[in-house]
């Protein structure tokens, strides 16, 4: 099993991160969309990308931009956004070749969120927009699952689909439609599950074949807390890294700090699960 770490705000530059990824042992870096300094433009640099893992003999995984939209009703909006993970698809397959190396490596994973869309609140409830549209919402969806599987066109690629706080009725519609195809499977991440009441957790154990990454942090339920270095809070980590390994799935220390990274490492060392470098 591979442990990686997160892109860190406190980091500015790729070069402080690839540093911290190689001084922690760490087996890879998840790139994200999120930051500026990982737009289109940056991840299409893949010569440099690439330059930089292989000087620090780790790899990558990338984060899309937790605003992803593809079901927007605005064309314009869901345009931009098809566009980004067509793109995004085609940056990350010239970094396939930081595997070629190992023949056992996993697919190179982009993880992505469900958006919930916009909501109407009424005197006694919310209204879902993609609910009260659900049909448009699921055409949306359909037509991106096709999309996908023509960028990624057989390679070693997988759109990772991650819980936050707890899937929508409509979400997981959506979600079931995705998984029909090998292009898709799913990011658990165990911090926001236990946030969220583990409500995602029966969900994701109906599917648990198709669970391909995880993110790994420590967390509570009351109050909702997340992001914690491993130890910190509440979770039966063991129990959930052996439900890991034996998926065979990358796992990423999704703490927010550095300070909180090593200190999850250093638990790693005082718990040892198999891993490889």
């Amino acid at each position: 099993m591979q442990f990686g770490m997160p892109t860190l705000i406190e980091n500015r530059a790729l070069a402080e991160n690839v540093a911290l990824c190689k001084a922690l042992n760490l087996s890879f870096l998840e790139l994200n969309m999120n930051f500026p300094e990982y737009q289109l433009d940056s991840l299409e640099d893949t010569a440099f990308l690439v330059d930089a893992a292989r000087s620090a003999g780790i790899d990558y995984t990338i984060h899309l931009d937790e605003s992803l939209n593809i079901a927007d009703f605005n064309p314009l909006v869901s345009a931009a956004y098809l566009e980004t993970v067509r793109r995004t698809i085609g940056a990350a397959k010239k970094l396939l070749c930081l595997r070629d190396h190992c023949a056992s490596a996993p697919p190179l994973v982009l993880t992505m969120h469900m958006n919930h869309g916009i909501h109407i609140t009424l005197p006694d409830r919310k209204v879902q927009m993609y609910e009260r549209n659900f049909s448009a919402y699921m055409a949306s969806y359909r037509s991106f699952r096709v999309l996908c599987e023509e960028w990624i066109d057989g390679d070693d690629l997988i759109i990772a689909i991650e819980n936050t706080d707890g899937f929508r009725d409509y979400e997981r519609e959506a979600i079931n439609c995705l998984l029909q195809s090998p292009c898709f499977g799913l990011t658990w991440d165990i911090g926001h599950a236990k946030a969220a009441g583990e409500k995602d957790v029966p969900f994701l154990m109906e599917h648990a074949s198709k669970v391909v990454h995880f993110h790994i942090h420590d967390g509570a339920e009351v109050p909702p807390r997340n992001h914690l270095a491993l130890g910190d809070g509440d979770i039966d980590l063991p129990e959930r890294l052996r439900f890991a390994e034996s998926c065979r799935g990358r796992c990423v220390l999704e703490t927010k700090t550095i300070a909180a990274l090593e200190k999850s490492v250093r638990w790693l060392a005082r718990h040892p699960i198999r891993q490889t470098r």
